[in-house]
């Protein structure tokens, strides 16, 4: 299949060298007439009839002007210098709102307030006219956007490549506390920070035949797809800190390349003659479709090929254009694959190269794996993408005839080397033959890359000793660490702009540029001045969310009650369900001793399960089938009280973030890789309650013992468990407290009128309690009356959530993107 390549023009280092950057300092009536040519002449509105998605679109407009100022030049100065570039592939980027993003990185906030107040326009109700950009469901979208930032804030070249999808995930609506998914529409009226590119336009082609060609003594194989798809870009300027350096995020969206069948049309059928069209843009309208049917596996396939096809061609076309030689790619180009998503990648560059532009096999693997990175996510063995070999081989038969050719000459090299062993030379197959024949896509991705991260150093390690262990063996230095970040610009600067002016009046304005420098609050964490300043903000942001959650669930809240927090996707294995049963014990406690003093706590659930993930959704129901009944007992007097908040986004967690008292990262240790949003939290002073997982561990050592809540079982114990076999039935009997939270379940009391609701999910949990809630239920519900005696103790209490803040400065995605340049795909940040 040929590639299509738009011509691009390169300017010259000279050209480039004469092109200033402008000046971002401006006042406030240029920045009020700008404001104001672009609701007349783009928006086509006079002021006084403009509504505020009218001014948010001209506000947006006029933000981007200032952002196409940099970004061209930055664009410029990437050629001009040649510098290596960053290609970051990921099934999703969970950008959130970009308005205030943009005004803050640019430095233009204030300006532009005050620009809008003297047209009687309010900017912080602009903001909410701004949609959710759908690409994303959670952590892997949210790092994905992070990292883009930080690598525009450092000035290195870099693209974000996605897809561009029409109604993102689902918008999650709570009926009856049943969660129901109806599609986002983010997209019905436009979105003024992205730039349709119709000349950059990729065939993708699917299914059809391989034939062999011999020239010159040797044979080639050209595929001849059988169904081809148009991948068209649509890109988005992503500015970094202070406008020094603007990238771009590239999103594919799919076009039919024969929209309407105009004979089926003619013929009378007008819904068979759109059936192309409608099936070819199915690739781009929903992030992860479900895969329980066969079509839903396909499509999520082809999901995955379409847009790691489109970059890779969009990435080789521009180096080529550039460089000239597709040889000095590895120099040229680092992509790193976020999770299994991309790895299809690794048979594309093989194709390309060796199909498409002749170079030898072995040549080509070693640019192959000189030019690819892969980050891993999760130490699930189910989590690890797998695709039937039938369905691979009929979608996308030249890959897997290449996958095949792959695997073949790796085991074959291990044979050589004495590696004859069949339970390692299973282990590391691309191919599992157990069940079914299936491409182990984590296997390809790791054989393809030269490096392999875990995202903390915990989940580092446990890459080594469980799912990659025997290819560790025989690859002792490909897997590092690389610990996840966030960027303070988003999370700390725009989300808690409050918290910030403390710091700044702290420790100085290099706290703005540096993390770092959050070191120094430690020194006036005890200071009682200090702690009532941080206090009274926390207090206006919990106010804020109380507003925030009586207008959207009539539901009333105590600003100085305990803010209890878990923000997250709802999975067994982040164990919302252990915090939902402790709560019941609480409520149980309460209602037996209503005279006891009771620290005032308020239980904060927001996530989203997958459409098809049916247990998940149950949890969902019972967490709202407490709150029905807890938060209408006069007998707990409000001092306790349940909120799921639905639809749960980067805007909502802005919300709700900097409002947090304590941070709920309760997974089954040894279960999530990282988390960001412990990171989050931990920044705004949020007080972790968590097992030793993740980056909790990482955390636990840089607040210190005294400053976090752990408890639960190890990584190791947990294994241990497992390996003795688990009895959850003795444990529910050595546990009084679990026992009574079962019966008052199994009673019925929050599902009257169906009291058997809940009875298959506390069954299944003593049958089969893979994540060990019961084990850890004890311990967990003895640490949360620690985290009670603590928040009675307002000094420490307060002393506690400043030194959170101050010590959780390493855990900025800007020292994150700098150990992937050094470490992975050696480019150097810039300090022009």
């Amino acid at each position: 299949m040929n590639e299509i390549r738009p011509k691009a023009t390169v300017p010259s280092a000279e050209v480039a060298s004469r092109i200033a950057l402008p000046a971002q300092d401006e006042d406030v009536a240029t920045l009020r007439r700008a404001v104001v040519a672009k609701l007349t002449y783009a928006v086509g509105k006079d002021p006084i009839v403009a509504n505020e998605r009218d001014w948010f679109v001209a506000v947006a407009l006029t933000v981007r002007d200032r952002i196409v100022d940099r970004w061209m030049p930055s664009t410029r100065s990437n050629y001009a210098s040649g510098d290596k570039r960053v290609y970051y592939l990921s099934l999703e980027f969970l950008i959130g709102r970009l308005l205030y993003d943009s005004l803050n990185n640019l430095g233009l906030t204030d300006t532009m307030r005050a620009a809008l107040s003297e047209l009687g326009v309010d900017l912080d109700r602009l903001r909410s006219s701004e949609p959710d950009a759908a690409l994303g469901n959670g952590g892997l979208g949210r790092l994905a956007a992070c990292f883009m930032e930080s690598m525009a804030s450092l000035s290195i070249p870099a693209y974000g490549y996605g897809i561009r999808y029409d109604h993102g995930l689902f918008r999650q609506v709570i009926k009856d506390g049943w969660q129901q998914e109806y599609p986002e529409d983010w997209l019905s009226f436009g979105n003024p920070w992205e730039f349709e590119r119709p000349e950059v336009e990729y065939p993708i082609g699917f299914g059809g035949s391989v034939e062999p060609v011999s020239e010159d003594g040797a044979t080639r194989y050209v595929w001849h797809p059988g169904d081809v798809v148009d991948a068209v870009a649509y890109d988005t300027p992503v500015v970094g800190w202070r406008g020094r350096h603007v990238n771009t995020l590239r999103l594919w969206s799919a076009r039919a390349t024969n929209p309407l069948r105009l004979d089926a049309f003619n013929e009378g059928d007008y819904v068979g003659a759109h059936s192309g069209r409608v099936w070819a843009e199915a690739i781009s309208d929903v992030l992860y479709p479900s895969d329980e049917t066969p079509a839903g596996q396909e499509l999520r396939l082809r999901q995955e090929y379409f847009f790691t096809a489109a970059s890779l061609q969009d990435l080789i076309r521009r180096h080529l254009n550039q460089h000239k030689d597709i040889r000095t790619l590895p120099d040229k180009v680092a992509i790193q694959l976020n999770d299994t998503h991309p790895a299809i990648a690794v048979a594309e560059l093989m194709r390309i190269l060796v199909d498409l532009h002749n170079i030898p096999w072995a040549e080509a693997w070693e640019i192959t794996n000189a030019t690819i990175s892969y980050t891993n996510h999760t130490l699930m063995p189910e989590a690890l993408e797998t695709w039937p070999v039938a369905l691979m081989g009929r979608l996308l038969p030249r890959h897997m005839q290449i996958i095949f050719m792959i695997n073949g000459l790796h085991l074959d090299s291990l044979r050589q080397s004495g590696k004859n062993d069949d339970a390692l030379l299973s282990s590391v197959s691309l191919i599992d033959e157990q069940g079914g024949r299936r491409v182990r896509m984590g296997n390809l991705a790791f054989l393809g890359a030269h490096k392999v991260n875990g995202v903390s150093a915990l989940h580092t390690d446990l890459l080594k000793q469980t799912v990659f262990r025997d290819f560790n063996s025989v690859y002792p230095d490909r897997i590092v660490n690389k610990t996840n970040g966030i960027t303070f610009r988003r999370w700390l600067f725009e989300a808690n702009p409050g918290l910030t002016r403390l710091i700044v009046d702290a420790v100085g304005e290099r706290a703005m540029d540096d993390a770092g420098e959050l070191t120094k609050l430690a020194a006036v964490a005890g200071d009682a001045s200090f702690q009532e300043k941080y206090a009274a903000n926390r207090r206006a942001k919990k106010a804020a969310l109380s507003d925030l959650i009586a207008e959207r669930l009539d539901i009333k809240v105590d600003p100085d009650a305990l803010f209890d927090v878990q923000i997250k996707r709802i999975h067994e294995y982040k164990r919302q369900f252990l915090n939902i049963l402790e709560t019941i014990a609480l409520y149980n406690a309460m209602r037996a001793q209503p005279q006891r003093d009771w620290v005032p706590r308020v239980k904060i659930f927001a996530g989203k399960a997958a459409a098809s993930y049916h247990r998940a959704k149950l949890i969902i129901k019972l967490i709202n089938d407490v709150a029905k009944v807890v938060n209408s007992d006069p007998t707990v007097q409000g001092k306790l009280k349940v909120v799921f908040l639905p639809n749960y986004n980067v805007s909502l967690a802005e919300n709700i973030i900097p409002a947090a008292d304590l941070s709920e990262q309760i997974s089954t240790a040894g279960m999530e890789a990282s988390g960001t949003g412990n990171m989050k939290l931990a920044l705004n002073g949020g007080l972790t309650i968590g097992t030793m997982d993740g980056a909790n561990v990482e955390i636990y050592d840089r607040v210190g013992a005294d400053n976090i809540f752990i408890f639960g079982l190890t990584a190791a114990e947990v294994t241990k468990r497992w390996s003795g076999g688990y009895d959850a039935r003795a444990t529910l009997a050595a546990s009084p407290m679990l026992s009574d939270v079962f019966d008052t379940i199994y009673s019925g009391i929050f599902s009257p009128g169906e009291s058997g609701r809940y009875t298959g999910l506390l069954d299944g949990l003593l049958n089969d309690d893979r994540f060990l809630v019961t084990a850890d239920f004890d311990a967990y519900y003895a640490r949360q009356r620690d985290v009670a005696t603590l928040w009675r103790n307002r000094e420490e209490w307060w002393k506690a959530a400043i030194l959170n803040t101050a010590n959780v400065g390493f855990f900025s995605s800007d020292r994150t993107i700098r150990e992937y340049s050094d470490e992975i795909w050696n480019v150097h940040p810039r300090t022009d």
